[in-house]
């Protein structure tokens, strides 16, 4: 909560005088804008000192209270398996990308063909979470790359597109964090990424558009180039 305050008060340029508290209207204006702190998922120096046994029975626990504090039945046959099943989702499954351990093995070749055109993977499934309201981002990221002497297998695209879009993210940050890694990965600065999506804290919340969608787009090297981007757009559209 003291980061909030601290991204509230500087949004704002002055201190407001909450005493410590964010006003309900000021959490939902900084959900609703997309505040983003870095491009790094934020993360505590300790975030790794439980292992997943463990953070997946301290989680049970906690979600278990919140179910209780709903007024829910956890004798219930339906009910009382569900924050076991909570607790291994989000270490194992939805929220696996936080672990660096989970990060994709990725083994490069020599160019032997000599194909120095842009490689396009175009509707790569993307399934992630908003980090200010915990509900799923769904949609589709285009990747493209020039070669710079190393291509990549095609399936490890988009193992990388899923490793960082599994962790709590804004949408701006997870374009990114692709971008980046695939210029790391492959020395190239020759990279596009396009992601679109439909967002539940949009659809299922607030003012609730079932139709919206957010583009975000990084354009990195060659792709800054009108004509580049353009060959780009048409195979994505196309």
């Amino acid at each position: 909560m003291n980061e909030l305050i601290d991204t509230i008060e500087k949004k704002n340029g002055h201190k407001n005088g909450h005493n410590g508290t964010a006003t309900q209207a000021e959490v939902e204006d900084l959900g609703d804008n997309h505040i983003g702190t870095s491009l790094e998922t934020p993360m505590r120096e300790d975030a790794f000192a439980l292992n997943d046994e463990e953070k997946m029975e301290q989680i049970e626990g906690h979600f278990r209270q919140i179910m209780e504090i709903m007024g829910l039945d956890l004798n219930d046959d339906s009910l009382n398996g569900t924050p076991k099943r909570v607790a291994k989702m989000y270490v194992k499954e939805i929220f696996s990308g936080l672990n660096p351990e989970n990060k994709p093995r990725v083994a490069l070749f020599d160019n032997k063909y000599q194909y120095n055109q842009m490689l396009v993977e175009k509707d790569i499934t993307l399934f992630s979470f908003c980090e200010h309201h915990f509900v799923p981002i769904i949609g589709r990221a285009h990747v493209a790359y020039i070669s710079n002497g190393k291509v990549v297998g095609l399936s490890k695209i988009n193992r990388i597109v899923q490793y960082f879009a599994k962790r709590p993210q804004v949408q701006e940050r997870l374009t990114k964090q692709i971008a980046e890694e695939l210029k790391s990965l492959l020395n190239t600065k020759d990279i596009a990424v396009v992601i679109e999506a439909e967002h539940l804290c949009v659809a299922a919340r607030g003012v609730e558009d079932v139709n919206s969608k957010t583009v975000t787009v990084e354009y990195c090297g060659k792709f800054e180039e009108d004509s580049v981007r353009k060959e780009f757009l048409s195979h994505v559209r196309g």
